[in-house]
């Protein structure tokens, strides 16, 4: 089994990528989306959403890095392509599964699975920039409003030359409302011969093990389950139990002695709170923490907190 951790955005930055992977369990990371509109974009851009590449494209614990673009336009996107695999990324992932509402109406993200012509000109056009072994994966939704273009949408990623497509397996109107349908992607693994990774609404191992049935799947994308459980995906692999309260509060204290570019002092506690909004759907005690720092705009403040909440677990 391979288990991914997925691109979300403004969410699993570097900095979540190197905590996560220091715990443990993960084959591949793929970055936040790099925006491809009408140019080729500086090197400054790839390295601000993929420091990695500095480091041979790996986080510092070692797991491979992916860059992922979301754009329309497919010789943009190829160009793009072609310079993040200089600069080192291990492949290259196309977003066409964003359902973000501004993404949406400039024609990126999962509107695009209106268009199978399109997501087949997008990934055969990158295709051709990227001549084989270099890896080019694309991930997508079931749909925009519905599931009835999944299949043809899935093919056309396929016979454009993709190696690999996860699924999400929600529309875009679905969001990220539950369920997620994982049946529909063994339907749609019926009719596609390469490798399909399922994602979505995974958030224990009992869920992980029922996803791979439903979809006939055996490698999964974790997500905003692997921010509920930091260590959810060597819990999914059977050699770890979920993480106890006073560890994922070690973590948060690890978390904010990161080195933060830029200003730290509204960084860290928006980043903070955002991941306690993760934690509280399975860690009750997240939510009490969270009220007790929402309204402090100071780093120091909050490490303070944390540094008592430690110390009382430690005793």
């Amino acid at each position: 089994m391979k288990i991914i951790l997925a691109p979300m955005e403004g969410v699993v930055d570097h900095l979540m990528r190197d905590m996560l992977t220091r715990i443990g369990g993960y084959d591949l990371c793929v970055t936040e989306f790099v925006r491809v509109v009408n140019q080729l974009l500086p090197n400054k851009v790839f390295y601000r959403i993929c420091p990695e590449l500095k480091n041979q494209c790996v986080t510092p614990s070692g797991t491979p890095v992916r860059v992922q673009l979301l754009g329309q336009e497919p010789n943009w996107l190829a160009e793009n392509a072609h310079q993040a695999m200089a600069l080192g990324s291990h492949g290259i992932d196309l977003n066409f599964g964003c359902p973000a509402k501004t993404v949406n109406k400039s024609k990126g993200g999962a509107v695009l699975l209106k268009e199978p012509q399109t997501l087949y000109d997008i990934v055969s056009t990158v295709r051709k920039a990227m001549p084989k072994p270099q890896i080019l994966t694309a991930k997508m939704r079931l749909g925009f409003e519905n599931d009835a273009l999944a299949i043809e949408n899935a093919l056309a990623i396929q016979e454009a030359g993709a190696d690999s497509l996860v699924i999400h397996a929600r529309t875009k109107v679905d969001g990220y409302k539950p369920p997620a349908y994982w049946s529909q992607i063994a339907k749609i693994k019926q009719h596609t011969s390469i490798p399909i990774i399922a994602n979505g609404e995974i958030w224990s191992k009992e869920q992980a093990y029922q996803c791979q049935i439903e979809s006939n799947c055996e490698n999964i994308m974790l997500g905003r389950g692997a921010l509920a459980m930091p260590n959810l995906a060597n819990v999914v692999r059977g050699v770890d139990e979920p993480m106890e309260w006073e560890q994922v509060v070690g973590l948060l204290l690890e978390y904010s002695g990161y080195e933060i570019f830029g200003d730290k002092g509204r960084y860290f506690p928006n980043r903070i709170k955002q991941w306690l909004g993760y934690l509280k759907i399975l860690y009750p005690q997240a939510e009490e923490l969270f009220m007790s720092i929402r309204a402090f705009r100071n780093s120091d403040e909050i490490v303070n907190v944390l540094k008592a909440l430690d110390l009382r677990g430690a005793s």
